[in-house]
């Protein structure tokens, strides 16, 4: 049986050019946030705790303003919206899996007609500090507290039926690009680790070039 193709496309970095989470650190958090960080991408604390704790440093008050920076300040990828004209004429399921936050995931995503499609982070401002929520916690296969589990999402998707695209940037993807049949990077981090690894996987700058690469592929050329 043909395996159905299934696109997997993280949200910052990759759908959006810069990571929102770190622009919003950027902007509004004291300079703890950078120490977080660091041990993130050195994988000396988990991506859930990490996340969670920049985030506790931010006061909930400022909800609105913080999420009126990010859809004022992001900026999408070239050929997005191409690339989603192409996977529906190729009958093609695609998701968005996000390491990012619902607050300003949703309202990025939402005129692409997306929401329905997307797995993120959640959010609850509560309380005095902003509280990070994880809906699509690790499965038994994932010991990584990853936050959103991108890895546990595609084993939602049996190996015999589906061949899976993953689309990525960094430290959020590399779990998922480990069980996926094929990656496209398009940051240096998670194409080294692919190399590392010796993943199957192709570099991209823009979403034309996944168009192009896709077209050429035996999974998908044929399904119009």
């Amino acid at each position: 049986m043909k395996r159905q193709p299934i696109i997997f496309c993280d949200f910052d970095g990759t759908i959006t050019t810069k990571d929102n989470i770190i622009a919003i650190m950027k902007k509004f958090a004291p300079p703890e946030w950078e120490a977080l960080k660091d041990d993130v991408l050195a994988e000396r604390i988990s991506i859930r705790e990490g996340v969670g704790r920049m985030f506790a440093l931010l006061s909930s008050a400022k909800k609105l303003e913080i999420t009126a920076y990010v859809l004022e300040q992001a900026e999408i990828r070239k050929g997005f919206a191409e690339f989603l004209a192409f996977t529906k004429n190729r009958g093609l399921d695609f998701k968005v899996v996000s390491g990012g936050i619902d607050f300003f995931v949703h309202p990025l995503v939402e005129p692409y007609g997306l929401i329905d499609q997307t797995y993120c982070n959640g959010s609850d401002f509560s309380g005095e500090r902003i509280r990070i929520t994880w809906p699509h916690a690790c499965d038994e296969g994932c010991e990584n507290d990853c936050g959103c589990c991108k890895a546990s999402i595609l084993r939602n998707y049996p190996d015999d039926e589906y061949y899976k695209i993953v689309i990525g940037d960094s430290i959020t993807d590399l779990e998922a690009a480990k069980v996926a049949d094929q990656v496209f990077a398009c940051d240096d981090f998670l194409l080294e680790k692919c190399r590392e690894l010796n993943l199957n996987h192709t570099s991209f700058e823009t979403f034309y070039d996944v168009i192009g690469q896709l077209e050429t592929q035996r999974e998908v050329a044929g399904r119009r």
